[in-house]
């Protein structure tokens, strides 16, 4: 930008102290160069992260060095850009716009794990998320295959779902519904579903979070449904070499894909004009509901 100094950017309305500050070393991405690929996909990330309570992995001094998760607003955040929120008994910060998600960018924010409901109804989940993590000795295939599983269960329950690239070792399968459900019972719904998939295939699958129970097969990780749970926005990216982002695909196109963190700063915004249509078509508009009938504890 033309009024770019050695310490100060301002980008889209918010101010970036130290733009080139490298925040992931092995690819030489500077912070600078963070908030100029937010900017471009700004249309693909805000759905997902605007107007929702957030919880912030922040590494101030880039990738390599000390991260934490930061789920309260702290002293130098910029008000105007981003809010302090009050949700039940918990605190948390939100964005409306691209300027707040730069203000994040400013604070050194490297992860965006949003919650899977509004500041409209915080007490009402409107999506849920099964994260694949695959244990020790499993490949990529049966990630992909597990994903497949999991779809296949939710249909047979009359729910659609979605799946996007975790920017780690799995993927996440992604289920909108209407804000219906409480936490609870959307958290029983989702164990439900691990429960009954890992009944059927306990070779390949668990519901048990221990390391002991996961080598050699996938953790169907429903905990991501519960009050202040979260898990990785789609199109953040994730504090790791390489700069991987989180990313939605298709379900045609899922079995060419090749890794969990396959797609990268570097390669995402190419990815994008290329897409002959939305990966994630009717997401916003699809009209479901977790089954009453599973809401309970089985």
């Amino acid at each position: 930008p033309s009024d770019e100094t050695p310490n100060a950017a301002i980008l889209e309305g918010a101010r970036l102290t130290h733009p080139d500050r490298v925040l992931w070393e092995d690819v030489g991405i500077t912070k600078l160069g963070l908030a100029e690929f937010y900017t471009e996909i700004a249309d693909q990330i805000l759905p997902h992260i605007v107007n929702r309570p957030l919880s912030l992995l922040r590494c101030p001094g880039g990738s390599q060095k000390e991260c934490f998760f930061q789920k309260h607003a702290w002293a130098g955040l910029d008000n105007d850009l981003v809010q302090r929120v009050t949700v039940g008994d918990d605190e948390a910060v939100a964005i409306q716009d691209l300027a707040g998600l730069l203000a994040l960018v400013q604070a050194g924010v490297l992860e965006i794990h949003p919650w899977g409901s509004t500041l409209t109804k915080p007490e009402r989940p409107d999506r849920l998320v099964f994260d694949l993590d695959p244990g020790e000795g499993v490949g990529w295939d049966a990630v992909v295959q597990g994903a497949v599983d999991v779809r296949e269960h939710l249909r047979g329950l009359g729910l659609e779902s979605f799946v996007k690239t975790s920017g780690g070792k799995g993927l996440h399968v992604v289920v909108p519904i209407e804000p219906k459900a409480s936490w609870d019972e959307a958290k029983a719904f989702a164990a439900g579903v691990a429960a009954a998939m890992t009944k059927a295939n306990p070779t390949r699958y668990t519901d048990t979070m221990a390391k002991r129970a996961r080598t050699g097969r996938i953790f169907i990780d429903y905990l991501r449904n519960g009050w202040g749970a979260t898990a990785v926005a789609a199109f953040s990216t994730r504090a790791r070499s390489g700069a991987p982002v989180s990313t939605p695909v298709s379900w045609d196109e899922l079995p060419s894909i090749r890794s969990g963190n396959q797609y990268r700063v570097g390669n995402l915004a190419a990815r994008l004009p290329n897409l002959s249509s939305d990966p994630w078509p009717d997401f916003e508009a699809v009209d479901q509901v977790v089954p009453a009938s599973k809401r309970r504890k089985p």
